[in-house]
């Protein structure tokens, strides 16, 4: 499927007048290893947005309490439509009345390595790893690195698709598990959501 028709609903939830969001009309230089980004999205509700570069879009998820670096926790992720590449990169006030009114912050990015296999261990191909429900990989970002695992656990069907993002590995005491987000800085302008709210209304 192109990107613009895995794009048709995000775009159609927007009006670029009055978002400064990415359209996804801009075309972007593909990369050696797939990137993601961690954004926390003060909106209705508070929550982070976890996202995964696949092919040309960045796959989203909504996670209310964000990834933990705990794998005790297991964080609920529910799906969202799929953003296009450039919105890695998003961050200030979406207006409100707008859909996703609030303030957004870049929290973590950088690039993952998949690492889903079969159960005779071969490589799957990661796009389709998800379509079956489970996938793996390594985060490589400024804040959180090491294995992960998305596994979805319903499938929507009479009810919201869900999934559960876990850290893989033993269980640590140390756990950090996600920070307060009001408290959390930009990984892109070491900004805090007040601050990016107040440079705008600025």
């Amino acid at each position: 499927m192109a990107a613009e028709d895995r794009l048709r609903t995000y775009r159609g939830r927007r009006d670029f007048e009055r978002t400064r969001e990415p359209s996804g009309h801009e075309p972007r230089a593909g990369s050696d290893e797939p990137h993601f980004v961690v954004q926390i999205h003060d909106a209705r509700r508070m929550h982070f947005d976890f996202r995964l570069q696949v092919d040309d879009v960045l796959k989203s998820w909504s996670v209310p309490k964000g990834p933990s670096t705990d794998p005790a926790d297991k964080r609920l992720a529910v799906p969202t439509e799929d953003h296009p590449l450039e919105y890695e990169d998003f961050e200030g006030v979406i207006p409100k009345g707008e859909y996703g009114g609030g303030t957004v912050i870049v929290w973590d990015r950088g690039t993952y390595e998949p690492l889903s296999h079969d159960r005779r261990g071969r490589p799957v191909e990661f796009a389709e790893s998800l379509e079956r429900g489970h996938a793996t990989f390594r985060l490589h970002g400024t804040k959180l690195h090491g294995e992960y695992a998305l596994t979805r656990f319903r499938s929507g069907e009479g009810e919201e698709e869900a999934w559960l993002l876990v850290r893989k590995g033993p269980a640590r005491s140390d756990g950090h598990g996600t920070p307060d987000p009001r408290r959390a800085r930009s990984v892109r302008t070491g900004r805090t959501l007040a601050q990016v709210a107040a440079d705008e209304d600025g």
